[in-house]
């Protein structure tokens, strides 16, 4: 899948008393960190409180802002953050601004309290949504017309609600793969993905790419096998025979799991490895793409090329770095 580098998105931020510091950071590195690994400025955001005043998390570390939140007839996503105490932030002010500044807007999103928030102002009413797993039974009592899911996030039209900070990390990463595809997504999703030193021959390590998370041992081995391999890619039958399952298997359980099929999971790896390449180091291009597995460097052009809309040459040209 080619990535579409559509125009700058830009997020207002609404971030309310006693929220964690990891939520707000759950939001804002997933957009930082396309942003890096693109090259280029994806995403722009603004953090606005109620006050204008800085916010004072959770963990006493204050987060400035941009000012108070004034709604007008912005268009731009709103993201309204909130941990804990929401009721005292939903003021009678606050759930004014909200109804009329969505009027405007395309898209709402409630991360974890802030679900609260939203359906305290009726903007959930009809609406599919999820909300922390602890609250889960107390919203659904307190507001029947909503329509809860336990998910970790929920998409639904113009509504997003999460179920707390590692669900928001997921949200991110699934609104960057609809925006920007999957290569970008798998390359956010590796740079939180921390290696956990094994004391037990049970521990597996679970990579996730927005909703996606890899609990099958199957896919697990193969995905394993396909980062170790970059160089020299396996045929899809050996990738599957390492993995214990049939060729035709291991396709429908990638379909099934990840949402794409094997042989495109391990281009975006490999495109990925080697844009690092291209961006990171002074190789020639004929060097990366013996590197990446392509068995020429105008083969690693073309499908470099169709993938990020640009040649490694025009990379390198635009971020001023010389092979």
């Amino acid at each position: 899948m080619a990535e579409t580098f559509a125009k700058e998105q830009h997020f207002d931020i609404l971030v309310l008393p006693e929220t964690n510091l990891i939520l707000v950071a759950s939001v804002i590195e997933p957009l930082r960190a396309a942003n890096r690994i693109a090259g280029r400025d994806l995403y722009r955001w603004a953090l606005f409180s109620p006050d204008g005043q800085p916010i004072e998390t959770k963990a006493g570390v204050p987060i400035p802002v941009s000012g108070r939140f004034r709604p007008a007839r912005e268009t731009d996503p709103l993201f309204v953050l909130s941990s804990y105490n929401w009721k005292k932030s939903a003021t009678r002010e606050l759930k004014i601004q909200l109804s009329q500044t969505a009027r405007h807007r395309g898209l709402i999103a409630g991360i974890e309290a802030g679900s609260f928030i939203l359906a305290d102002t009726s903007l959930l009413d009809g609406f599919s949504a999820t909300t922390h797993w602890e609250d889960f039974e107390d919203f659904s009592a307190a507001y029947p017309q909503v329509d809860m899911v336990r998910e970790r996030f929920v998409i639904d039209g113009k509504r997003i609600t999460t179920g707390g900070s590692l669900p928001t990390l997921d949200l991110m990463l699934e609104l960057i793969r609809r925006a920007h595809g999957y290569s970008l997504a798998l390359e956010v999703s590796r740079l939180f993905i921390y290696e956990q030193e094994r004391t037990r021959g049970d521990l597996l390590q679970v990579p996730a790419i927005g909703n996606m998370r890899i609990v099958d041992t199957r896919v697990q081995a193969a995905v394993k096998l396909m980062e170790e391999t970059v160089e020299a890619p396996l045929p899809l039958a050996r990738l599957a025979r390492r993995a214990g399952v049939s060729a035709r298997h291991l396709q429908d359980l990638f379909n099934d799991v990840m949402g794409v099929a094997p042989r495109e999971h391990y281009l975006a790896l490999r495109l990925n490895a080697a844009r690092r390449k291209v961006i990171e180091t002074r190789s020639t291009f004929a060097d990366i793409a013996a590197a990446t597995g392509f068995n020429s460097a105008s083969a690693f052009s073309r499908s470099y090329r169709a993938h990020y809309r640009e040649s490694p040459s025009d990379t390198r040209r635009r971020l001023k770095v010389k092979a």
